[in-house]
């Protein structure tokens, strides 16, 4: 069995700055960069609160659609690590106004950088 290094420095930085880069563009709503961010092929899926897209197109069609009221957040619980050189998970609990949610990413390196393959958002009960 083949054991990957779990977060070298190197790598972890280079997911670190991708995950932030996207969290920026989260919250301005620069579709430009997210779209940017997720691996073009039909085999990308985010799961959102409320949709379930499947492939680079319907992500792209999504983000473009999307009213981008009040999207300001506070992360909490961040969790980012990498296996290997080529492939790493990004974990968050996210607070917003009266929402409390969690996002999960999965992120690879490819020719053209950092991508996500793979993203899920839920909601969670706020809690009292």
């Amino acid at each position: 069995m083949v054991h990957a290094e779990i977060n070298a420095p190197e790598v972890l930085q280079e997911v670190q700055a991708a995950f932030f880069r996207y969290e920026k563009a989260l919250v301005e709503n620069d579709v430009h960069v997210l779209d940017e961010l997720f691996w073009n092929s039909v085999h990308t899926l985010r799961y959102g609160v409320a949709e379930n897209l499947y492939g680079y197109a319907a992500i792209a069609e999504f983000r473009a659609s999307r009213p981008a009221p009040a999207l300001n957040r506070e992360l909490v619980n961040t969790t980012i690590t990498t296996y290997g050189q080529c492939f790493a998970t990004a974990n968050t609990e996210f607070r917003r106004e009266q929402v409390h949610g969690r996002q999960s990413q999965s992120w690879i390196r490819t020719p053209e950088g950092w991508r996500i393959v793979a993203a899920h958002v839920s909601l969670m009960p706020m809690a009292t």
